[in-house]
């Protein structure tokens, strides 16, 4: 059953004549019930969407934009998922936990502020370390907020011709006040790196440009989450267009015990030494040591053991650690790029 914040929202929207907030909000109905099992009813309202768009019924933008799937050029600029992850599955600093917290707070509460004249955070910077959790918490908001997760293809979104990339920009901007969802902008510093730096192109100059004045008109429903593992090149000019910037940090002994013990729930013994255990950890990302972990698991029910070792699991952490340390010595090379393996 759809919550009562739910169905005052439908109410409103409809009320005020804003049919794609209307929509949006019928399809977060749709996967709230589907969240509780209720599959053919969530099926359903879906169909039922989907029907309504295609009788006619144009979004707040005046264009068809599905909000399950994008579509034609979208299709290529976007990708879609509903994520069932919640942030109390996931290991943070309080300080990003309680930022975190604050932004789903604002955006439920969304109404009531705007009775106020005032408008929830919705405008992230994601900064850190490959691996610390900033894609996993763009899917937990997602989750959280019973909204789609759409990830901006930066390989399909940036060209070689003149002002395409900047057309492309526009139209995922239509998509974000068209559709309501949280946009996840990775990588980030492809398009925002400083302007005047040494490789710096006149193309990409102009899209950060467009990107700098696009994100400053923006007065959509949706959460705009840009990532970065180098916010030390971006533009300075970005950072007052976003309404908080949170920074993702390696995990600290306790949390790498925290999240070997949630990896390793039913494979572990009872009397490991954790901190001893940690100590192995020193340096890794949260999804090394999870990988670690998942590593030692899968050994374990290879040669038909019920537990994982202790020798075990300090062996694939220092495995991930030589790893670990061949990427980074491949990360310093100026021609690399690509870290979202790590991620």
């Amino acid at each position: 059953m759809a919550s009562s914040e739910q169905l005052k929202a439908l109410l409103r929207s409809h009320l005020e004549g804003d049919e794609g907030r209307f929509l949006s909000i019928a399809m977060q109905v749709a996967a709230h019930e589907a969240k509780l099992g209720h599959g053919k009813l969530a099926e359903e309202l879906r169909d039922m969407i989907d029907a309504a768009k295609s009788r006619g019924h144009l979004t707040g933008g005046g264009k068809l934009v599905p909000l399950n799937k994008p579509r034609g050029e979208l299709a290529g600029l976007l990708s879609v998922s509903y994520p069932q992850t919640r942030l109390v599955e996931m290991i943070l600093d309080d300080s990003v936990s309680m930022k975190l917290k604050r932004t789903i707070k604002e955006q439920r509460f969304f109404a009531k502020l705007k009775e106020h004249g005032l408008s929830p955070r919705r405008k992230l910077l994601f900064v850190g370390p490959p691996g610390t959790g900033k894609t996993m918490t763009a899917a937990a908001l997602a989750g959280e907020l019973g909204v789609p997760l759409f990830l901006v293809r930066l390989d399909a979104l940036i060209t070689k011709y003149m002002g395409e990339t900047a057309a492309k920009l526009r139209q995922v901007f239509d998509a974000i006040t068209e559709v309501r969802g949280i946009y996840f902008f990775d990588e980030f510093d492809a398009i925002g790196s400083q302007r005047g730096m040494a490789n710096d192109v006149g193309e990409i100059r102009r899209v950060l440009n467009s990107f700098l004045q696009m994100i400053e008109q923006d007065q959509s429903h949706s959460v705009i989450i840009a990532a970065t593992n180098h916010p030390d090149i971006l533009d300075y000019a970005l950072f007052r267009r976003f309404d908080d910037m949170i920074q993702y940090g390696l995990p600290n002994q306790e949390q790498v015990v925290a999240i070997l013990k949630a990896r390793l729930a039913g494979f572990h013994a009872k009397r490991f030494a954790w901190n001893k255990i940690a100590e192995h950890a020193a340096g890794l990302s949260h999804a090394e040591i999870s990988r670690a972990a998942d590593e030692a698991i899968k050994d374990s029910i290879i040669h038909d053991r019920d537990t994982v070792t202790q020798a075990d699991l300090v062996r694939m952490l220092e495995e991930r650690k030589l790893i670990s340390g061949k990427l980074a010595n491949n990360d310093s090379e100026p021609s690399s790029h690509d870290e979202s393996s790590a991620r």
